[in-house]
């Protein structure tokens, strides 16, 4: 069962969201690196053992993130239109709806109706 952590510019409540599906989540928020560059972040969910879930796409960046070598990115492409918990609700169900070997290692694009995986060799 993933862990995740949750990204700054996506809703808090994703991660309660999350949890109450049985995933142990966190938001960046709640760890006091709100404002911290993407290394941190990404230092943070390897340290947790997490997912790390964000609406950053410099996370898509295989150079920096090269797969295999993280328990998963989630990078999430949804419009700026949609509204807070909706938004949430979206990502938290698409989330779950993966089985667990979606994750580990891999790169998982979420845009509205459509989820890519990059998967590591």
């Amino acid at each position: 069962m993933p862990r995740f952590l949750i990204d700054e510019d996506l809703p808090h409540i994703l991660a309660s969201l999350l949890g109450g599906g049985g995933h142990p989540s966190e938001h960046v928020r709640d760890l006091k690196l709100r404002g911290s560059p993407d290394n941190r972040i990404y230092e943070a969910a390897q340290q947790r053992g997490a997912v790390l879930v964000s609406g950053d796409t410099d996370f898509g960046n295989l150079l920096r993130f090269p797969l295999g070598t993280h328990p998963g990115i989630v990078v999430v492409r949804f419009p700026s239109v949609m509204r807070t918990r909706e938004l949430a609700m979206e990502i938290a169900r698409t989330l779950l709806s993966l089985d667990d070997q979606s994750f580990g290692g891999n790169l998982i694009i979420l845009e509205p109706g459509r989820i890519r995986i990059r998967r590591s060799a």
